[in-house]
């Protein structure tokens, strides 16, 4: 029920506009990362556990002092908090249409909102697949990895993994700043992804063109630089039987990737067919929940 409560929530409301925690959060560990930077891992240790623990060590203590039912409600807030299904829509759907009209400079700047690479020098095709990528990443990251640790830990597990995960995306980089420094926060959030990615996997392939999906997953996501990553979006461009990967652009050079899926280039039509695979991959979580605990109850 707290899994439907939040998702519910979250499609209802949307995310936070006037405080995000997870807003909030970036700037904490911004001050962190200000504070206790050092060409070190031991210093990325320390900062990531006074990042992620101790907030996590907060939720504990106030649930642990609560009522049921208190506990209850802050474990649907937390998750509410956690996960950005509506907002990936409201992020990826304007680059589609741009698409459509054949707005190439919106679709440009649209989806350099969503991705880290450079979005001047992408044609159409490529902001597509962009986006797509995208969609299929963050379907993981902040939405199938928050409901598999909510469903295993309660509100501490996907606060754990949100933050975990929003950390890697702010020092798990390999620069010359956080090559060590961000070491911690992109091994601990491969760590905390490997299940959940999997099921991330899996899911997209049974809501989706299976065989492909699953042809995909086993060849081609070995290739990926990306443990987690990989499996996912290989797994989805097979769901979806469209083309992703491929050279991209990254700090004004090329960068090599291999190509994931098989089938059609991407367009706008791969970005709203990769956001109705995460909702239905959405509605399936949220079945076998009511049935396992219909189950529990009985």
């Amino acid at each position: 029920m707290a899994l439907l409560l939040a998702v519910g929530l979250d499609a209802l409301l949307g995310e936070p506009v006037r405080w995000h925690p997870l807003v909030a959060f970036g700037r904490y560990a911004g001050m962190l990362e200000r504070r206790f930077h050092a060409d070190s891992r031991w210093a990325g240790v320390a900062a990531w556990c006074l990042a992620v623990l101790v907030p996590c060590a907060g939720l504990l203590a106030v649930r642990a002092a609560s009522t049921p039912a208190l506990a209850f409600g802050i474990d649907v807030l937390v998750l509410y908090a956690a996960i950005g299904r509506r907002s990936l829509g409201e992020h990826a759907r304007p680059i589609a249409d741009a698409l459509d009209r054949g707005d190439l400079v919106a679709a440009r700047t649209a989806v350099g909102w969503m991705v880290s690479r450079d979005t001047v020098a992408l044609d159409a095709a490529q902001v597509a697949g962009a986006a797509t990528e995208s969609v299929l990443e963050n379907g993981h990251d902040a939405v199938f990895g928050a409901l598999f640790w909510f469903a295993l830990l309660g509100g501490p597990g996907a606060l754990l993994f949100r933050l975990a995960n929003t950390l890697d995306a702010m020092w798990g980089y390999r620069t010359p700043r956080f090559l060590r420094f961000g070491w911690a926060a992109a091994r601990i959030d491969d760590v905390l992804g490997f299940i959940p990615a999997r099921f991330t996997a899996l899911t997209y392939a049974a809501m989706g063109h299976f065989d492909s999906a699953w042809c995909c997953w086993r060849g081609q996501a070995p290739l990926w630089k990306s443990p987690n990553a990989g499996p996912v979006m290989a797994a989805g461009a097979g769901a979806l039987q469209v083309v992703l990967g491929g050279p991209a652009p990254y700090h004004g050079q090329w960068q090599p990737r291999p190509v994931l899926g098989e089938g059609e280039p991407p367009a706008a039509s791969s970005i709203r067919a990769a956001l109705r695979l995460v909702d239905r991959g959405v509605v399936a979580w949220l079945c076998v929940a009511l049935l396992v605990g219909a189950a529990a109850h009985a």
